[in-house]
């Protein structure tokens, strides 16, 4: 699945860090041992890592492990569905733009897509569907949408709002889909906030519905980084399946502090794998430039860090701004050696993560940067495209999700 290209050596400009003060910058220099070149730029060796998927649809067209997808997005979830060996059936998504990118890659031909909202389908809508693929085991994944979790209890504080029939608790029409199809097992994803004590009702409410309908579960709380996806992205997710599911999915990276205590873990992907092979004009446009009333202050951060570099807490001789005052993602650079933070669907113009060298990341270095295909491909403007990547579960995360509940299917 994932390819590792030969060694090359990424060159970053001088003229990137020319604003950065020399302490900072000898320290960052220092951290990294990076290796500086006579003209003062910095070289950094990598293995371009990356996967292709539009020619293998024909991997599981003949498994009997299938999928519905709702809330399917660009297809994060689909994606690694099927590079588990789950064959993605049908999927849903009310926003024409997600729809769309699925219908133009080949990795789902024969994928039948829905534009529809979940309230407006039903079990009869997928009966030919299921009659026509006749899977041995049915599962369905999707991540319904998290405003219900923006105001504590929003559909837990009355009981209208609680039951399946509230259209505007899409938690519960996603309940609603489990107890008409009746599959073998499902995923439920959702954000981490979701475990904030204020959503406790929530978290209840979700684990008696599963429990209701005669599923039994696990909950997963994951930070993407911890599985090998270059990014620090924490999603919580509800594994549940007619059968006995139990355990949890074993961390294959971490941490210089988590391999000290698990000399087992790898350390932790470094973003240059990832996207140092797209730092090149061909994949630019114009919403990645970052002039503005901050344009000076961006360049003056360090790769890796925030606006809080530039202030008195930091150390730096001339302090823009104060600790605390910002929040965290204002002026939120990538460091070229560690995880990107987390890719947002909408981020503010002067909000986070930025490219090291002082601009917004391209739309193919969001994409590789969530474990999006290299070949796949995103349908609407620049815009869109970038909430598209920003609200998906990352493809090799969910694969890893995908393939271990299949195993107690």
């Amino acid at each position: 699945m994932l390819q590792i290209g030969e060694r090359k050596n990424y060159r970053l400009p001088k003229e990137s860090l020319e604003m950065i003060d020399k302490n900072q910058l000898e320290a960052f220099k220092k951290e990294f041992n990076l290796n500086i070149d006579g003209e003062g730029n910095i070289n950094i060796p990598y293995n371009h890592k990356g996967y292709k998927c539009n020619d293998k649809a024909n991997d599981v067209k003949s498994s009997k492990i299938q999928a519905i997808s709702f809330f399917s997005g660009a297809g994060g979830l689909d994606i690694g569905a099927q590079l588990a060996g789950v064959k993605v059936i049908s999927s849903l998504d009310s926003y024409s733009d997600s729809v769309e990118t699925l219908k133009l890659n080949n990795y789902f031909e024969h994928t039948v897509h829905f534009d529809k909202d979940i309230c407006d389908v039903d079990a009869s809508d997928f009966a030919e569907i299921i009659e026509k693929n006749k899977p041995e085991k049915l599962i369905l994944i999707g991540g319904p949408p998290c405003q219900p979790f923006s105001k504590a209890g929003y559909w837990v504080t009355n009981e209208k709002r609680k039951g399946h029939d509230d259209p505007r608790n899409m938690i519960g029409q996603y309940f609603r889909m489990i107890e008409e199809l009746n599959p073998d097992g499902f995923i439920l994803e959702n954000v981490e906030s979701i475990l904030h004590p204020s959503n406790r009702p929530a978290v209840e409410s979700i684990q008696s519905s599963i429990e209701e309908l005669g599923y039994n579960y696990i909950m997963l709380n994951m930070n993407a980084a911890d599985y090998g996806i270059p990014q620090k992205r924490k999603r919580v997710f509800f594994l549940a399946t007619k059968k006995n599911i139990e355990g949890e999915i074993d961390k294959t990276h971490g941490s210089d502090k988590d391999r000290a205590k698990n000399p087992n873990l790898l350390p932790y992907e470094r973003i240059i794998d990832w996207i140092g092979e797209f730092d090149q004009e061909c994949y630019f446009d114009k919403s990645m430039e970052t002039e503005g009333k901050y344009y000076e202050e961006i360049r003056s951060v360090y790769p890796g860090k925030n606006y809080i570099a530039l202030t008195e807490k930091a150390g730096h001789p001339n302090p823009k701004f104060v600790s605390g005052k910002r929040y965290w993602s204002f002026l939120l650079k990538l460091n070229p050696e560690l995880p990107s933070w987390t890719i947002i669907a909408s981020p503010g113009h002067w909000e986070g993560p930025f490219h090291w060298n002082n601009r917004r990341l391209s739309i193919k270095e969001a994409a590789a940067i969530q474990t999006f295909p290299e070949d796949y491909k995103f349908y609407g403007s620049i815009r869109s495209q970038r909430k598209q990547i920003g609200n998906a579960v990352p493809p090799l995360l969910g694969y890893k999700i995908v393939e271990y509940l299949c195993r107690w299917l």
